[in-house]
């Protein structure tokens, strides 16, 4: 299942004040774990740590790109401590958190060192016993705050929404008669509302945000409802249609609420994507692990435009992207070229070779997009076993084509058809369409095909016999 794309208005560039930045302290993880005791001071400097040194504010731009690099997994606390860090403004965060009804919390951002790394965490002090509240009591508190966005809002309400829909899939209710626990405490609803601020403001500044593949961890952890399995199933919901990853360790490393957050305003999701960094931040996490430094890392940066070849691809409007590879399973080629795909090539196809010592191979194969040649390059980079890619570009022809819906006993068929250029007409069935009406039907996919076909000329013969023609 795809994952929902939320948009947001973008403020008037122009219309925007300039926001000053003084770099604030630090952030915290995992939602249902204790804040740790002897927490970092807040002064400037932490032992062992650089001084913290004052950026300067984030700057609108063309083709900007903010890269989530959760190699250590996320939460909501992570996310919105990540973005202080890189330079959105604390006050600004603060000031749309004072709008929420909410009492009986206050909020620190601090330093924190993870593996030697200077980071910040986002602490929510929780001073007054809170009650557990559901969907419909944590709508009306973000709905009344004054003092968000509407950019924002949407974030937040689309966040808990999405997340509300994963709790009522699990308990087998409704999303309105969901009861949060663990969310709908103080400092979850302070971390999505506060992450939504932030994210809204890099949406201002017209950056698009891509995140990385999230790693899966593997055990229990004890909830409300008692001991439940990790990843949290609630996590693995709000996750549909988002690439993940066994982590190769026990332990939660991405939370409910930093699973609703990332799949709400991500654009894509994908390794690391080809532009030029320019900044950086990292959230840091509660936990220790043994094996990586619990932070997430954001990085800001322009996004890299397709370089010429000597077959002068720019001048093109498409690039073939190619490698030669004898050392790799079936398996993982079929895998490459569904992740070049997913990258932005229009096709991806395996042609059978002999190579030299006479080994049999596979030539790997993509087109794509000028614009796209870049991120799919680094695709088959990263997910084969070459060591480089060639490419050049080419040119099409295509027919003007048209997608039309027919209705077969089998349900409706999406048809594919080529016409209107003198040439004889192509019609096509969807094979996804047909394959999914196949199943459901307990038909041969031959008769759904045949109907579909049937289907369509049976209209446009109706369509030509009418009147009006």
């Amino acid at each position: 299942m795809a994952t929902r794309k939320l948009k947001t208005s973008r403020r008037n560039k122009a219309q925007r004040e300039p926001v000053r930045f003084v770099r604030a302290p630090e952030a915290a993880q995992h939602d249902s774990l204790p804040l740790r005791s002897g927490a970092l001071p807040t002064h400037s400097h932490v032992q062992g740590a650089p001084a913290q040194r004052a950026l300067p504010p984030l700057a609108a731009g063309d083709d900007q790109l903010l890269y989530l690099d959760a190699g250590s997994g996320l939460a909501g606390d992570m996310l919105l401590a990540a973005l202080i860090d890189l330079g959105v403004p604390e006050r600004l965060v603060t000031t749309g958190l004072a709008g929420l009804a909410l009492t009986g919390y206050t909020t620190h951002v601090r330093p924190a060192l993870r593996s030697g790394i200077a980071a910040k965490r986002f602490e929510v002090l929780v001073t007054k016993r809170q009650p557990s509240r559901d969907h419909a009591t944590i709508v009306k508190l973000i709905q009344g705050a004054k003092t968000l966005s509407e950019g924002a809002r949407a974030i937040a309400l689309a966040a808990f929404a999405r997340l509300a829909d994963a709790e009522a899939q699990i308990h087998g209710t409704t999303p309105d008669k969901v009861h949060f626990h663990e969310v709908g405490a103080v400092d979850s609803i302070v971390d999505i509302v506060g992450a939504a601020i932030a994210f809204d403001h890099m949406h201002a500044l017209g950056v698009r945000i891509v995140c990385s593949p999230l790693p899966m961890g593997r055990g229990f952890t004890r909830s409300a409802h008692g001991v439940i399995p990790l990843p949290a199933p609630a996590t693995v919901l709000c996750l549909a249609g988002v690439p993940t990853y066994d982590a190769g360790s026990e332990g939660e490393f991405v939370t409910p609420t930093g699973a609703c957050l990332v799949a709400t305003v991500a654009d894509a999701f994908t390794g690391w994507p080809a532009f030029h960094p320019e900044r950086v931040g990292f959230g840091a996490g509660t936990k220790e692990f043994p094996d990586r430094a619990n932070v997430l890392r954001v990085v800001l940066g322009k996004q890299a435009s397709a370089p010429e070849t000597s077959h002068d691809a720019q001048q093109t409007s498409h690039v073939v992207i190619e490698a030669n590879v004898d050392d790799m399973s079936p398996e993982i080629a079929a895998y490459a070229l569904s992740r070049a795909l997913e990258a932005g090539a229009l096709d991806a196809w395996s042609i059978a070779i002999g190579m030299k010592k006479s080994r049999p191979g596979l030539t790997l194969s993509a087109l794509a997009p000028r614009e796209n040649f870049a991120e799919v390059a680094r695709m088959l980079l990263s997910e084969t076993t070459t060591l480089g890619v060639r490419y050049y570009g080419v040119d099409r022809i295509e027919r003007p084509r048209s997608i039309h819906t027919v209705t077969t006993r089998f349900g409706e068929i999406a048809v594919k058809v080529a016409a209107g250029d003198d040439l004889p007409e192509t019609v096509a069935p969807e094979f996804e369409d047909c394959r999914r009406a196949a199943i459901r039907h307990s038909a041969s996919i031959r008769e759904v095909y045949a109907a579909a076909l049937s289907a369509y000329r049976t209209k446009q013969a109706d369509k030509q016999a009418s009147p009006s023609h």
